[in-house]
């Protein structure tokens, strides 16, 4: 009995024992895990407290970095005109379709693969063609790549840049091709708005428009002229999106989106088109290499149509040749030939070196100046100054050129604008050559007179006959409509001028070297100018066919100058090739400006046809 209840005891002593350590441990637990909970508490309220206190703005710049984007709202270029409002080039919205490749893999997780290699036997060469073909599981892709006419190689290398977030496919896309590629739903795949620039006229007036690049920027002509002026500012804008990119919120204006201003030329679109399809026939007729027309208001400078030959439709970049581009009306030179005779002639009025009047006697026809021989085509005898004009001979101005001092024949050039830019302000204006010092022989004051060894452009001439036909003001010549009346300088006395203007009647009368220039119910006074092109050595059998007019005679309106380089065959002269395209756009100009005829002799039969 006493063993049992000792083992009893000590058994019972056991269990006090084991609940002791039990309790114990039971106590350290729950002391850890307090401590643990209130560390953790700890942290989170230090973590919130630090959030709230010392960086209050954490979660909301997290947040907008997710939310917060920057859009951009469009301003489009600013369109051109002419002078009545006819639109010339006009900006339409457009599209670029680009591509973020981190997404596209994120999205698809798959790597085009190469499928098939085909091999092509050239059977006359034997070279041999490796064409690969790649393989998607989806059909979407290659869909994408046939509307945005991309070969679907080259697209599957884009989309495995995973690096790059932005990569463009295709600029300049309408708005169906972005309809369609919307259906698609391609992840990745996203628009861009920018604009088109449209040109209605088409090559007509390309050589003077110019054009712009993808980013709308001008390149050429007056696009590049005028860039600023026509480009605007894009506006910016905060703004808050869902993860969709959907805008939910408008947060602020970071730029002012300003409109680009609209640009009104000086040019008649009508004229312009008529000169520019005269010219075209003229340049194919003759077999000539290139041509270009002026039209000038001689009252104010304002261009009315500047046309040049070859040209090209900047709506079809495919066609772009640098050649083709260039405004030849202020780019080319030329010697101008006998269009300067009436310019001597004035030299010599104003001079004091010959009157109204005067008889020159032109016998035999030709004549020895410093050993070396100046001919008209026939012996003309006794002729006063129209006379000179309207059989054009070399003879005579060369004796009215001999009678002037050193430089009075190069200031009166000067005085016409020849050597000096027009001021029309148009990049690529070329000023010619005129020739300055102190000393001149005989022969080349002779040749000057009859237009070789100076150079002008088809703007400069223009420029020099409106002179003669504005009683010898120069006015500053514009591209641009004048929006008020401009005034000019005097730079040739109005009597000589308007004496000079009455004299070059003759030359498209009957007689005359251009009666193909007349046009009907109008008095015309003009100029033929048929001069050799220089080549390395001296002159080769290449010409340069020049017409040179105004009209009307009794209160000149227009100047028109036509220039036909390089006509072949025997038509080479002015009187056949340039004059009748000054008839056809002189009348043109004349009826479409509403100016009353002034020839009485036709006056009424030209009505009456209307």
């Amino acid at each position: 009995m006493k063993i049992k209840r000792n083992l009893a005891k000590s058994k019972a002593s056991k269990q006090i024992k084991k609940k002791k350590v039990y309790a114990t441990f039971s106590s350290w637990r729950y002391l850890f895990v307090s401590f643990a909970v209130a560390t953790v508490a700890l942290l989170l309220i230090s973590r919130l407290a630090y959030i709230q206190v010392i960086e209050p703005e954490y979660l909301s710049n997290e947040a907008d970095k997710r939310s917060l984007r920057v859009t951009q709202s469009v301003a489009h270029r600013g369109n051109i005109e002419d002078r009545y409002g006819e639109e010339l080039a006009i900006s339409v919205p457009a599209y670029a379709i680009w591509v973020d490749p981190k997404m596209v893999k994120e999205a698809y997780a798959f790597t085009p693969k190469e499928w098939s290699e085909s091999v092509e036997v050239n059977t006359h060469t034997g070279k041999q063609k490796h064409t690969k073909q790649y393989f998607y599981e989806s059909k979407k892709w290659p869909a994408l790549a046939e509307v945005l006419d991309i070969d679907i190689g080259t697209l599957a290398d884009t989309i495995q840049k995973p690096n790059t977030r932005f990569v463009y496919l295709k600029r300049q896309v309408n708005e169906a091709v972005v309809e369609y590629i919307k259906k698609l739903n391609l992840a990745g795949i996203a628009k861009r708005l920018e604009s088109h620039r449209f040109y209605p006229t088409g090559e007509i007036n390309a050589n003077i428009l110019g054009l712009t690049d993808l980013d709308a920027q001008g390149i050429e002509g007056i696009e590049k002229t005028y860039n600023t002026y026509l480009q605007g500012q894009n506006g910016k804008k905060s703004v808050r999106k869902d993860r969709l990119g959907n805008v939910i919120d408008n947060i602020e204006v970071l730029e002012e989106k300003k409109a680009a201003g609209i640009l009104q030329l000086s040019i008649d679109q009508r004229i312009q088109a008529v000169a520019y399809s005269q010219l075209k026939r003229a340049v194919k007729i003759n077999d000539a290499t290139s041509g270009s027309v002026v039209v000038l208001d001689v009252n104010t400078g304002e261009i009315y149509a500047m046309a040049n030959y070859p040209s090209f439709n900047p709506n079809d970049r495919d066609q772009y040749q640098a050649y083709k581009l260039r405004n030849r009306a202020i780019t080319d030179t030329f010697e101008p030939g006998s269009t300067v005779k009436p310019l001597v002639v004035s030299s010599a009025l104003i001079y004091g070196k010959a009157n109204v009047d005067e008889v020159i006697d032109t016998s035999p026809g030709w004549m020895h100046i410093g050993g070396r021989r100046v001919r008209d085509g026939h012996n003309l005898g006794k002729i006063n100054l129209a006379m000179i004009l309207k059989k054009s001979s070399n003879i005579g101005v060369s004796k009215l050129a001999l009678r002037l001092e050193p430089g009075q024949l190069q200031q009166t050039f000067a005085n016409f604008g020849f050597g000096n830019d027009t001021g029309i302000g148009l990049i690529g204006e070329t000023v010619g050559r005129l020739p300055i010092q102190h000393r001149w022989s005989d022969f080349e004051l002779a040749t000057m007179s009859f237009g070789y060894g100076i150079t002008t452009t088809t703007l400069q001439l223009a420029k020099a006959y409106a002179i003669l036909g504005s009683g010898g003001i120069e006015y500053p010549i514009s591209i641009l409509k004048n929006p008020s009346p401009v005034t000019g300088d005097q730079v040739i006395p109005r009597n000589i001028a308007l004496e000079v203007v009455e004299m070059m009647e003759g030359v498209s009368q009957k007689g005359g070297t251009a009666p193909k220039a007349k046009v009907e119910g109008y008095r015309i006074a003009g100029k033929t100018g048929t001069s050799r092109k220089a080549e390395a050595g001296g002159y080769g059998d290449d010409y340069v066919s020049v017409f040179a007019g105004l009209a009307p005679i009794s209160k000149p309106r227009f100047a028109i100058v036509v220039m036909i380089n390089e006509p072949q065959g025997d038509r080479y002269y002015a009187g056949d090739v340039a004059a009748p395209v000054f008839s056809a756009v002189m009348k043109s100009a004349l009826l479409l400006s509403h100016v009353r005829p002034d020839d009485q002799n036709e006056r009424y039969t030209l009505l009456e046809s209307y």
